[in-house]
């Protein structure tokens, strides 16, 4: 992570805060008022980083790759880098959550929360790792939302069936690759090697006195998830609205690695690297599935569409049904997705006023609009049914075959 944060500051993409900053909301108000790496030499006393994969350009330099091509990139990806073995963690200390500036976001939260930290776990051979949000109980507990079907959900559920704990360990402050890796739907188990293949073929790990690995981190946390569970939330979550509260497991920490100094990451609720890191990830999949029914060029998922609800997809047709079809295969990809717009080759899809220029010019409500009831949606839409479903909407914004002359756009050569 500092390597990344060192290749960003020479760019001028890092805003250095040297005068002392709190981590009750005083930082996360700094870090909501730009899209640039906030780096904070006093948090608390402490180092801290915030909005490290905040735009598209970040996440683009992370990979080495022109940001017009991120998605396709991205589309490639074989989750086959090599993990390499680098010893085991060593100079833990006992656990002390009080050592580390975790932040309170909002004036509504329950608590202070660890937002930034990735959830490695292993149990009975199969590896995951994953995000999820911990709300600070005391100096060695969190209460953690772990998604009910999602796998670190499912693994503890195994782990408790044979009457033992999840085995755990959270990385705080670790390339950002890392932390895209982990947020991304992968083949079971195959988290770290996609984090591998995302760096450059490589990536080192080592492993924790319970068994888990990890990769280079600023702060290790060791520990165990048993059968106890907690109130968790209130919670600002991805559409800046509250989640409501709800029973969660506990995980107990033993053990603490830090490096020398660490600096400590937080991700701001509903900010804009919470909105690229929950979206991102989907546009590949997306760009995939659509590539199946026609010539796709690439997927956004808008920041005004939290990052996650909504999604343009720009493609080239080849038959005049293909748009609908665009639609249907983007629903299908990202089952969370409420509203999709389908655009042709010409329409610049980060421009909103060109999505919308597409929709005034080139769509009929009755022929196409589509309309979906009773499918399943995000359970953080607030829109949602009690029973889970909602309603999905496609428009297909793309000229009508044989009569692209009379949508062309007059321009100077």
């Amino acid at each position: 992570m500092r390597d990344f944060i060192e290749m960003m500051r020479e760019q001028g993409k890092v805003e250095e805060i040297e005068n002392p900053c709190s981590s009750v909301y005083e930082a996360p108000r700094m870090a909501s008022r730009t899209d640039k790496i906030v780096f904070f030499h006093n948090l608390d006393g402490h180092r801290g980083v915030m909005n490290l994969l905040a735009s598209r350009g970040a996440l683009a330099a992370a990979l080495g790759v022109d940001e017009r091509r991120l998605v396709p990139h991205l589309a490639t990806a074989t989750y086959n880098g090599r993990v390499l073995d680098a010893g085991r963690c060593e100079g833990g200390i006992p656990a002390d959550l009080s050592r580390l500036p975790v932040m309170k976001h909002f004036p509504g939260d329950a608590g202070r929360y660890i937002t930034g930290g990735i959830v490695f776990s292993s149990y009975d051979g199969v590896e995951n790792a994953s995000i999820h949000r911990m709300m600070v109980i005391d100096d060695r507990h969190v209460v953690a939302r772990l998604v009910e079907g999602r796998h670190t959900h499912t693994m503890l559920k195994t782990a408790l069936a044979h009457g033992e704990r999840l085995p755990v360990a959270v990385t705080i402050g670790t390339h950002p690759l890392v932390t895209f890796a982990a947020c991304t739907r992968v083949p079971e188990g195959k988290e770290l090697a996609y984090a591998a293949e995302l760096m450059g073929g490589e990536l080192s790990v080592r492993e924790c006195e319970n068994g888990v690995r990890v990769p280079d981190a600023e702060i290790v946390l060791e520990g165990y998830i048993g059968p106890e569970t907690a109130p968790e939330g209130p919670f600002v979550d991805i559409t800046g609205t509250y989640d409501p509260v709800r029973q969660q497991p506990v995980i107990e920490f033993n053990r603490i690695y830090c490096k020398d100094d660490p600096i400590y990451h937080g991700i701001l609720p509903a900010g804009d690297e919470h909105k690229l890191l929950m979206g991102a990830p989907y546009e590949p999949k997306i760009y995939r599935a659509v590539s199946e029914v026609t010539t796709v060029r690439d997927v956004l998922l808008t920041k005004g569409g939290a990052g996650y609800l909504h999604a343009v997809v720009k493609i080239r047709k080849n038959t005049q049904g293909d748009g609908k079809n665009a639609i249907m295969a983007a629903f299908a990809a990202h089952t969370s997705l409420k509203h999709v717009v389908v655009v042709d080759e010409d329409i610049e899809i980060h421009d909103p006023e060109d999505v919308e220029y597409a929709i005034a010019t080139r769509v009929r409500g009755d022929t196409d609009i589509m309309v979906i009831t009773g499918v399943r949606g995000s359970s953080l839409d607030p829109m949602r049914l009690a029973d889970g479903t909602n309603v999905k909407v496609g428009i297909d914004a793309t000229m009508v075959m044989g009569r692209e002359d009379e949508f062309r756009r007059a321009g100077w050569v």
